[in-house]
């Protein structure tokens, strides 16, 4: 019986290469070079390193300096914001323990945000958003504020948004209606049904689909990928979370991009290549890489 935690095999090469568009390598296990090396080797030839925080913003900055194939986003993830203003007593995320630090410490963050942001190798701000299923209410306007000052630096710096949005549709969409939004805007691993995908289409979003839409109960989600038009259409990882079926439950990693990707073109009735073509003249587009 194979391990939970091994490393799925390596899928067969797609043929028509693809950029994984939202992945965080500074969680994953082993070395970049080792990660890139299994993402080339079955057509996975470059990948978007996400931030969700200071420390991870400057480190998805530095690696996409130091790899051609890497491309940095960053920002401070919306469940970020609240624990910069309101403190993390409980020490849940990768900082530890931290005491409040009100609308000035949150200032300061989005202002090395601004400065990340400039740099060429970074070609996008995110994941940024709003977050309502690990957040409370006590948090939702630091989440707000946040989110709103990233769209402000997309823009500002020319750069795509990368949309995080959990349990938050309706309020994700008003804010972008209300700041306008940027020209490039990427949903990360949408979430949302056939009529969200119609309601993004219209707005010009970009969708991108991971791995959770190969889930048993995902049926929304493949509703939403069957509607989206083929022009908005990427692909994720978002590893080392969301592992595609039949992996579900062990680490995941750019490398699997093909599964996701052959799931995807099945849902579409397509073939792999044709999908695969488009995804990458897409990121292409929506990443300027």
């Amino acid at each position: 019986m194979t391990s939970k935690s091994a490393p799925p095999p390596l899928p067969e090469p797609l043929r028509v290469p693809v950029t994984d568009s939202h992945t965080h390598l500074d969680m994953q296990e082993g070395t970049v070079e080792e990660a890139l090396a299994r993402a080339a080797a079955v057509g996975v030839t470059a990948v978007v390193q996400v931030g969700c925080d200071i420390k991870g913003s400057r480190w998805a900055a530095q690696t996409a300096g130091e790899h051609e194939a890497v491309h940095a986003a960053v920002a401070l993830h919306p469940n970020e914001a609240p624990r910069i203003v309101l403190g993390d007593p409980d020490g849940w995320s990768r900082q530890g323990e931290r005491p409040a630090g009100g609308d000035g410490a949150l200032d300061d963050a989005l202002a090395e945000i601004d400065e990340l942001a400039a740099l060429p190798q970074v070609r996008a701000v995110g994941e940024t958003g709003l977050d309502y299923f690990r957040t409370g209410p006590d948090g939702v306007a630091a989440q707000e504020r946040s989110f709103r000052a990233h769209i402000e630096i997309a823009k500002r710096r020319g750069k795509a948004l990368v949309i995080h949005d959990r349990d938050a549709h309706a309020d994700v969409l008003r804010v972008l209606a209300e700041e306008g939004a940027p020209e490039r805007t990427v949903f990360h691993c949408f979430s949302g049904d056939a009529e969200m995908a119609r309601i993004c289409a219209s707005a010009g979003y970009y969708m991108s689909f991971a791995g959770n839409m190969t889930f048993k109960n995902a049926q929304p989600l493949r509703d939403a990928l069957a509607v989206a038009p083929a022009e908005l259409v990427l692909v994720e990882t978002d590893a080392p979370f969301l592992t595609p079926a039949p992996y579900r439950g062990r680490p995941n990693a750019p490398y699997l991009i093909p599964v996701t990707l052959r799931a995807m073109a099945a849902v579409r009735g397509v073939d792999e290549d044709t999908l695969a073509a488009a995804i990458a003249a897409n990121t292409a587009e929506a990443f300027g890489c």
